[in-house]
């Protein structure tokens, strides 16, 4: 039988434990309560100012783009609006309909919206940006009916403006919204979600010059996202990109861009003294500007998808077989290695036998005769470095003075996107053809055909060379860095040897006399045998297969013999074979030249060296 005061002190006994476990929580909730507000007030005042601020970026102003004279900016920025939207601010069986309303407003296709703002980002606070590019106007009618479109906002984005660009499109490049494997390689370097960046170009190669710091904008607001009016705003200003001037010069660019015409091909001009790069055309070229439109992707498959390959850089992403231009190499060949005495003679009958096919001369079907160098390399004889290349200099020997002239190397351009050409060896053809070398391949790479490839800039780098007596400077189209409010300049870019060869300057100096002989009475003797200046180079004619048309090249300097390095230009053409065969390559640097010895425009010049009559033939070609 249980004991009645025992089960008396049983319920007094709960009562003090549920009483003790109430204190301790009273205890323990007021010790949390005063640590929050006393001990560490401030820390949570501070996480809930935070999560009451909003933080809006502003866009830096991207520096600008000169040419050399620095008179007016070839690329600028013009002012615009970028649409924001933070999806989970939107109530999400709404979020369709107000993007279909949104995509008839900017007048963009719905798809297109999606793509930036898939289902899987329906759960962000962040704004995501869905257009770019916008009018005021447009900003002004949504900002009408903003209580329709919940989660919308905008903000300033200034977009790239290029100025007839023309063909400059290649030098410059575009820009364009970083991409997921761009941010990749880039997040390190302060590059984040929805930046725009270089894409091609100058654009590319000097992004971090160009972009400037973001600024941001820091505001106090309420739940409804509505701007606290007793709270200030911060505001760190944006600092703009610094202004480029480059080394091209724009009178010059629009002579060689005429002088080339609608024709694929490109034209490189350069300094041989500093490496400056005056002109870079390749034909076709882009319009820039497209790659603001919000249907950029769509305009850039266009390019992308057309034969004629307009995003092409052919100056330095394209190569060719060089043809004889390739003999000022093994004009400098047969030189340096004394293989054959330099008036000692070949005789050409106009075509030769070797191996199991007839050769022919290309230039001269009846044969030129008994040639000495200089008169083979005038004459363009064929027959004359088909024979001293195979018996006398030999393959090794011609690899190895290409290679000196930086044929088969980067040039190292401060553009991106630069392709090395070929030097072909008996080993590189036995480990991937699985053929020997044969004579018929030396004597194929002895007139600049069979494997061997080079671009137009490497040309005019192998006739700095000439003119520097060995010395070979780096070619770069940046001239100066600037401050984008004083124009102050911050930068000069310093012209840097890019390589120096130790073959004795008479051999140079040899081949000069021989690429002068080419003008004054050789292959290029009418075109190019102009008052102005005098000119010394080398015609090339490559084939490609085609039994009526072929690679037209021009590679030259002027003016010959000159005691000042400073006023020497380099000029090498090409116009490629897809092309009506007319030759043209020489024509296009007779222009040049004239135009930039007698200060004349392209009209002015044509008209100086009576080449108008050549016009109507050439353009019905087109």
């Amino acid at each position: 039988m249980s004991d009645p005061k025992n089960e008396d002190e049983k319920p007094q006994k709960r009562i003090a434990v549920a009483q003790a476990i109430i204190i301790f929580i009273f205890v323990l909730y007021t010790g949390r309560l005063f640590a929050m507000q006393i001990l560490n007030g401030e820390l949570y005042r501070s996480r809930a100012d935070d999560i009451s601020k909003r933080t809006i970026t502003l866009p830096a102003q991207r520096g600008e783009i000169y040419d050399r004279s620095y008179k007016q900016p070839i690329v600028f920025n013009t002012d615009s609006f970028a649409l924001l939207i933070a999806p989970a601010e939107i109530k999400r069986d709404e979020i369709p309909d107000i993007l279909s309303r949104l995509a008839e407003i900017l007048r963009i296709p719905r798809e297109q919206i999606d793509k930036k703002l898939p289902p899987e980002y329906y759960h962000l606070y962040r704004p995501v940006e869905i257009a770019s590019n916008i009018n005021y106007n447009t900003i002004a009618s949504l900002a009408e009916n903003l209580d329709q479109f919940p989660g919308v906002s905008w903000q300033s984005k200034p977009v790239r403006n290029y100025r007839d660009t023309g063909s400059l499109s290649h030098v410059i490049g575009y820009v364009g919204d970083i991409t997921r494997d761009e941010l990749t390689i880039l997040y390190n370097r302060g590059y984040k979600q929805g930046d725009i960046i270089g894409k091609a170009g100058i654009e590319r190669q000097y992004d971090e010059i160009l972009r400037g710091k973001e600024g941001r904008e820091i505001r106090t607001v309420d739940v409804r996202g509505r701007l606290a009016r007793d709270r200030e705003i911060i505001r760190e200003a944006p600092e703009s990109g610094k202004n480029i001037v480059l080394t091209i010069d724009g009178a010059i660019q629009t002579l060689a861009e005429k002088a080339l015409g609608k024709r694929i091909g490109s034209v490189v001009v350069m300094r041989p003294s500093s490496g400056e790069i005056l002109a870079m055309v390749s034909y076709p070229w882009y319009d820039p500007g497209i790659f603001n439109s919000n249907d950029s992707g769509a305009e850039y498959q266009i390019l992308v998808n057309d034969t004629n390959k307009p995003l092409l850089n052919r100056a330095i992403q394209s190569s060719y077989p060089p043809g004889s231009t390739f003999k000022i190499v093994m004009t400098t060949g047969i030189l340096g290695e004394d293989a054959f005495p330099r008036e000692k003679t070949v005789d050409c009958q106009g075509e030769m036998s070797y191996g199991d096919r007839i050769w022919r001369c290309h230039i001269r079907r009846p044969g030129h005769g008994r040639v000495n160098l200089q008169r083979a390399m005038a004459q363009s004889c064929d027959i004359y470095f088909w024979v001293v290349g195979r018996d006398n200099l030999g393959v090794e020997r011609i690899v190895s003075y290409a290679k000196d002239y930086g044929l088969g190397e980067l040039t190292g351009i401060d553009i991106p996107g630069e392709i090395s050409g070929f030097i072909p060896t008996p080993q590189w053809k036995e480990r991937r053809l699985r053929e020997r070398w044969q004579g018929g391949d030396t004597m194929n790479m002895s007139i600049g055909q069979g494997f061997t490839l080079v671009t137009p800039l490497q040309m005019a780098n192998m006739v700095a060379m000439t003119v520097n007596n060995g010395v070979i400077y780096k070619p770069h189209v940046l001239k100066e860095v600037r401050d984008p409010v004083s124009g102050a300049i911050e930068e000069i870019m310093q012209k840097e040897v890019l390589h120096e060869s130790d073959i004795d300057d008479e051999i140079f100096e040899t081949v000069r006399n021989n690429m002068r002989s080419v003008i004054s009475a050789g292959t290029a003797q009418f075109p190019l045998n102009i008052k102005t200046v005098e000119i010394a180079g080398k015609t090339g004619t490559s084939e490609v297969g085609l039994h009526d048309r072929w690679h037209s090249w021009f590679a030259a300097y002027a003016p010959y013999n000159s005691n000042n390095p400073e006023e020497q230009i380099v000029v090498s053409v090409i116009v490629e074979a897809v092309n009506p065969w007319e030759w043209w390559a020489p024509y296009a640097s007779a222009i040049i030249f004239q135009g930039i010895f007698a200060k004349q425009t392209y009209e002015e010049a044509i008209a100086s060296l009576h080449f108008q009559y050549l016009l109507p033939t050439i353009e019905r070609r087109e």
